[in-house]
């Protein structure tokens, strides 16, 4: 199974940032990607693929990490661009206690390490994606819509529950929440 460990922002948050997108350039386009509002979600861990019977020491290690860590207050805020041409993403950034985050982040990714399981090593950058435009909308309107998120700023919100999620990659993507702890 495909997994990822990852803090999901409440329903205000979700609400106040999709209003906002729904007035990007890229909400427009048409082929653009845009993330679905129930699967917005700051990744903390990427496993990728995982053993069925690995489930138990993947739930083990994050379960560790959880009981170790404190909530941060966080929000929505800003927002920034990956890539160029077909695999641009456009994102919203994280800002509060994003130190806590990054040290659940750490966190995670060591109890995985020491379980022998596998986690990505890409450095954690706490974003979260809101659309695969890719090189369906002009660089201008992209531009535009970086502007437009720049002046964003969302609700506060405790990230108070970590979440084991597994990918369903097939068109269209979907999660499934196998466990959550509390933080």
């Amino acid at each position: 199974m495909r997994l990822f460990a990852a803090v999901y922002p409440p329903a205000v948050a979700v609400a106040d940032l999709t209003a906002r997108v729904k007035g990007l350039r890229v909400a427009a386009a048409r082929h653009a990607r845009l993330a679905d509002p129930a699967n917005l979600h700051l990744t903390l861990a990427f496993l990728g693929e995982v053993p069925d019977a690995r489930l138990p020491d993947v739930k083990h290690a994050l379960a560790s990490a959880a009981r170790t860590a404190r909530t941060p207050l966080l929000r929505l805020a800003g927002g920034g661009s990956f890539g160029e041409g077909r695999s641009t993403v456009l994102w919203v950034d994280v800002r509060g206690d994003v130190e806590a985050l990054d040290a659940l982040a750490r966190s995670i990714r060591g109890e995985l390490r020491a379980e022998g399981l596998p986690c990505d090593d890409k450095p954690f950058r706490a974003h979260l994606t809101i659309a695969r435009p890719g090189d369906r909308v002009p660089e201008a309107d992209l531009r535009a819509d970086l502007e437009t998120l720049d002046d964003y700023t969302g609700p506060d919100w405790p990230a108070d529950r970590l979440a084991l999620v597994q990918s369903h990659p097939a068109p269209p993507t979907s999660y499934t929440r196998v466990t959550t702890w509390p933080l």
